[in-house]
């Protein structure tokens, strides 16, 4: 089939199968892994992913396509971005053929939901200083400790955790990562609420929760490498919005102000379209890093340079929706005050922008790297985060 031919195909798909609305909470839940399961046997989950694994094999070019057809769509696909944005993809690269065998089709499939287990109250940008211990018991792991700002944790039946498994070593050299079960005895999850009135992000608790050995993704000890791994798609994702649904759902985008706002002001157009620019290049970066990505080429520390220019072009939404459309886009109620209230957000999730100008400085430009005084120091010799 030639991509005209794919793009009609799944637009026809979307107007039959697409719902009207998304509801994330209550029924809103089973109503989004109902439409999963369609999507994937329709053909468009996992639409680059390896077909061994479930996925369907094809193309960025296929994912493009389809990507276009549902862009004036707001599918039902918020608590399933974490799963197909980063540990999905990180169990591909990283995780062993059972695990892949076990997880990766129930989640195209939408029939489980993952989350991601890196941030502590004492361990954000700096995730290496994190203190929740994994201790070898037999052919178990027991897990002790807290994260915090996970994203649909309180949904999520699966989560990648990041835990640190030897403290007589540098911080970045004694942590592993494992897959646990997020309804096992001595997980609680707590929502916390934030200033949109949601509870996207949540606080989690493990008390004595066994972990099988056979859930370790790669080595003991070299969970920073695959948390590097992680951390990459997490960047790519947030920075390409993987399963946002496209466009039709962001209330600051060009496409939306310009319904709302006087488009014969020559001043609103200058800004209109330095915003279409900002936005464009970007998803051009974020098209050329996917395609590298897929022919092999490990983007590296160009991800965060992806994630930092999301992060500003969503703060510069904001700015611009603010200015052309006047206080009461902050009214409670109005379709942009969630937007405009939740933009500061992104220069803080998966990393600040002061975290990735650091990793682009010292990594893309060959800057200087900042100092370091703990990278050959005992971890358990460090006084950090919450340690007392």
């Amino acid at each position: 089939m030639n991509l005209a031919d794919y793009r009609r195909a799944a637009g026809a798909w979307l107007r039959d199968n697409a719902p009207s609305d998304d509801h994330p909470e209550a029924d809103g839940i089973a109503r989004a892994k109902d439409f999963m399961a369609k999507l994937y046997d329709a053909g468009y989950s996992g639409i680059t992913w390896p077909e061994r694994w479930g996925g369907q094999g094809l193309t960025q070019a296929e994912e493009r396509a389809f990507a276009e057809a549902a862009r004036d769509y707001t599918l039902p696909t918020y608590v399933f971005m974490i799963g197909l944005g980063m540990t999905g993809p990180t169990l591909v690269d990283r995780g062993t053929d059972a695990q892949r065998e076990r997880f990766v089709r129930p989640l195209l499939r939408g029939e489980e939901i993952w989350c991601q287990l890196f941030s502590e109250p004492g361990a954000g940008s700096d995730v290496a200083s994190l203190q929740t211990r994994a201790e070898r018991d037999g052919d178990h792991w027991i897990v002790n400790g807290q994260k915090v700002w996970t994203s649909v944790a309180h949904h999520a039946d699966w989560g990648l955790l990041l835990a640190r498994t030897d403290v007589d070593v540098p911080k970045h050299k004694g942590l592993t990562m494992f897959v646990v079960d997020m309804h096992h005895p001595g997980v609680t999850v707590r929502p916390l609420k934030d200033m949109s009135g949601r509870a996207n992000f949540n606080e989690i608790f493990f008390d004595n929760v066994p972990v099988p050995d056979e859930h370790r993704v790669g080595e003991v000890n070299d969970g920073w490498s695959v948390a590097v791994t992680t951390l990459l798609h997490e960047r790519l994702s947030i920075s390409a919005g993987v399963g946002m649904g496209g466009q039709k759902d962001n209330p600051a985008s060009v496409e939306a102000l310009r319904r709302v706002v006087d488009t014969d002001d020559p001043l609103v157009r200058d800004e209109l379209v330095e915003l279409h620019i900002r936005t464009r290049a970007l998803a051009l970066f974020n098209q050329r890093l996917a395609q590298e990505t897929r022919a092999g080429i490990f983007p590296g520390a160009r991800g965060s340079a992806a994630k930092l220019l999301l992060a500003e072009l969503t703060q510069f939404e904001a700015d611009v929706a603010t200015r052309l459309v006047g206080p009461e886009a902050m009214l409670a109620g109005h379709p942009l005050a969630r937007a405009i209230s939740t933009a500061p957000g992104m220069a803080l999730g998966g990393g600040t922008n002061e975290i990735m100008r650091n990793i682009v400085g010292d990594r893309v430009l060959g800057l200087p790297p900042e100092p370091r005084v703990d990278k050959t120091v005992p971890f358990k010799d460090l006084k950090v985060g919450t340690q007392t």
